[in-house]
């Protein structure tokens, strides 16, 4: 058998870092992390996320919530290890009301909002006077009207933003009366109302298809993907390399390719 002295000198170091990489795996898979996510797709691909990290031995809980509120609240509580449901312009506005040290470490998918109607089959059809709910969070509210304004179904003051509210609108033309509600109610206040922009991750479980059902949708590409979240003193946790590696894994990819077929889009 061939004699290597240089690898024979390496050996030591080799060694030590086959133990440390063990160590690190051990030390990752010891813990169950508690991840947070919306009832729904976000679920959904969290299961699909789950199994490939059990494949590394790292152990999940997803934890369902009905509200946008609560997980960012669970997590800044220590009640989570992370969250994946909101885009970071949601998560701004949350650090920045509420003090939370929350950080996003990478990208997870895109819903595009969709304005959805009972009662008209296209933006032409809304009459004058037409009731259109939007979602009454700052950021989310912003994007409904965004969405509108690019249409040009209202005009927002130049320096509105993504934080929006009706209070921007400058102009509306058919007189459209803007109703704030909650963003996972929304799918139920359909029928109630005109019009609504709905969120696709309520849209979905509510039987919306947005490629399908939508009489306007958001472009892929927007400021709104997703992000997966956790505490700014986990950044360093051994366990979130694999956490990143399951999530952004090909099975993840090809799951959401394949079962939403373009309602929701991978954001990495």
């Amino acid at each position: 058998m061939a004699f290597f002295p240089s690898l024979a000198r390496r050996a030591p170091q080799l060694l030590l870092a086959l133990v440390a990489a063990a160590s690190l795996s051990a030390s990752a898979a010891e813990k169950e992390l508690k991840i947070g996510v919306t009832a729904g797709p976000h679920a959904q691909i969290l299961e699909q996320a789950k199994k490939v990290a059990e494949k590394q031995g790292l152990k999940i809980r997803i934890v369902e919530f009905s509200d946008y509120v609560q997980p960012n609240a669970a997590l800044a509580a220590g009640d989570l290890d992370a969250n994946i449901f909101q885009h970071q312009p949601y998560l701004d506005n949350q650090v920045r009301d509420r003090g939370y040290k929350l950080l996003s470490v990478g990208n997870s998918v895109t819903f595009p909002m969709g304005v959805y109607s009972k009662k008209f089959k296209s933006l032409a059809d809304l009459p004058a006077g037409a009731q259109i709910a939007i979602p009454n969070d700052p950021t989310n509210g912003g994007r409904a009207l965004l969405l509108l304004a690019a249409k040009g179904l209202i005009k927002l003051k130049p320096d509105a933003g993504l934080k929006a509210s009706p209070l921007d609108v400058i102009d509306n033309p058919k007189k459209l009366r803007l109703r704030e509600i909650d963003a996972a109610q929304l799918p139920r206040a359909l029928s109630d109302v005109d019009a609504a922009a709905i969120n696709s991750n309520f849209a979905l479980p509510a039987g919306l298809n947005p490629q399908k059902d939508a009489i306007l949708l958001e472009e892929a590409k927007s400021p709104y993907v997703n992000v997966i979240v956790i505490r700014e003193a986990d950044r360093n946790a051994t366990w979130l390399p694999l956490l990143l590696k399951a999530y952004h894994s090909p099975e993840v990819k090809k799951y959401v390719d394949t079962e939403f077929k373009g309602a929701v889009i991978t954001g990495w």
